[in-house]
């Protein structure tokens, strides 16, 4: 089906220039943008973009999507206290249905706050696999593999990678591709993390780990292994390009310079870094050593939000008060690491990350009509400090719309979220 994007009010491109357009029309055919110009004329769906605003979708690269099922049950607590006395308990509840209608859940607000694409890792990951397909979103799921050094449970969580990859390519779709998810270093044996290695290379995908995300992570490495997390994973052989390091709060300048060496990229969760107070990653240092650098909610548990606009506007802050320098993060940087950047440090930039003829047509549209966006001296300033999910009209990925005028067409928001508050029921 074709869509016509009508008389766009604006549209930011996000192309190499970073051009921006004024009334102009997208048009979208067989998922892709087909043309972009002024009083284009096809047969197909129109959307009347007076008063619109249309920019790339917004692509997170690190969640647990059905954490949602937590938001709200463990605040206020640092991490290794958090996920030893709450979230891993709770976590021995869950089972498919679970996870598939907390992924439902993740998706109505992601949709509704204009993400397209993201990277998860959690359990019960076809259920994700089953979920991202009937939403129609675009992402990246994989397994969590942990083992503690129990030589069987690694063979085990092997086992369920290789379960999880035969299962994803049995679906045969293009939006959802995987990756090898070994948690961290400080969960994963040496073994595991070396056969994760092997897997990703051997299928050709990447690696999503955490990384660094805490001074005690870092110094528990110090003390176990005399090297810090970096170190450690550069001795071993794993570091490379195909790897995603979430957090990344600590590095030391060497093990940003090793980062940069092997083309690991990173991504940055300053909202969940913030309230877990496990520190804040050195974003200049980062840009400047040219490591690819892209942004993330984590889970709810975690953040509490998967709004992406909010993130944006807490990355720009954040390192401009740890630095005590209001010209670091720009709205234009910290919106670029939002959406090129995102396509960059998953390996999509060919397909996603700027509104540009035969790209896919993953596309948000803006109400400019919202008072967040009045004036509109800046767009890209009111979208990074000014906006939030509830300016997003319509969402579009893939040329399907998913949202229009506020209303979900691929998910039942009422069924999702009575299934959601019946589990969460059991947590108490």
């Amino acid at each position: 089906m074709e869509i016509i994007l009508k008389n766009c009010s604006c549209i930011l491109t996000q192309d190499a220039k970073r051009s921006t357009l004024s009334n102009r029309d997208i048009l979208i055919s067989d998922g892709k943008i087909a043309e972009i110009g002024q009083n284009l004329s096809r047969s197909g769906y129109v959307i009347d973009c007076k008063n619109k605003l249309a920019m790339p979708g917004l692509i997170n690269t690190h969640n647990h999507l059905a954490m949602t099922l937590f938001k709200g049950y463990g605040d206020d607590m640092p991490l290794d206290k958090w996920l030893k006395e709450k979230i891993w308990p709770a976590e021995q509840k869950l089972n498919a249905e679970a996870v598939y209608n907390g992924t439902m859940l993740a998706f109505a607000e992601m949709i509704r706050s204009g993400t397209t694409t993201f990277n998860d890792m959690y359990f019960f990951s076809e259920s994700i696999v089953d979920a991202t397909i009937n939403a129609g979103m675009r992402g990246f799921a994989s397994y969590p593999t942990i083992d503690h050094n129990n030589p069987e449970k690694t063979d085990s969580e092997i086992r369920n990678v290789k379960s999880f990859l035969s299962y994803l390519a049995s679906k045969n779709t293009g939006l959802v591709k995987p990756m090898v998810a070994p948690h961290a270093p400080y969960t994963c044996s040496r073994e595991l993390l070396e056969r994760s290695k092997e897997l990703a290379l051997k299928h050709n995908i990447g690696l999503h780990i955490h990384v660094s995300e805490t001074v005690k992570e870092v110094n528990d490495s110090i003390r176990d292994k005399d090297m810090r997390p970096v170190e450690y994973l550069e001795s071993i052989g794993f570091l490379g390009p195909e790897v995603i390091m979430a957090h990344s709060c600590h590095f030391s300048k060497e093990e940003i310079v090793l980062a940069a060496k092997r083309g690991a990229k990173i991504s940055h969760n300053p909202t969940s870094n913030m309230k877990l107070a496990g520190g804040s990653m050195q974003l200049k240092e980062f840009l400047d050593a040219g490591i690819l650098v892209s942004l993330g909610t984590d889970g709810s548990a975690s953040n509490n939000s998967l709004d992406m606009f909010n993130e944006m506007k807490v990355c720009a802050l954040l390192h401009k008060f740890s630095n005590n320098n209001p010209e670091i993060a720009s709205a234009q940087q910290v919106f670029d690491i939002a959406t090129r950047g995102g396509a960059k440090v998953l390996g999509l930039e060919k397909d996603i990350g700027a509104i540009e003829i035969d790209k896919q047509a993953d596309i948000v549209l803006i109400n400019l009509k919202d008072i967040s966006m009045i004036p509109n001296h800046n767009p890209i300033s009111n979208i990074v400090y000014s906006a939030n999910g509830s300016c997003v009209d319509t969402t579009i990925v893939n040329g399907k719309i998913l949202m229009e005028n506020r209303i979900l067409k691929t998910i039942d928001e009422e069924e999702v979220t009575d299934k959601v508050n019946e589990f969460a029921s059991t947590l108490v």
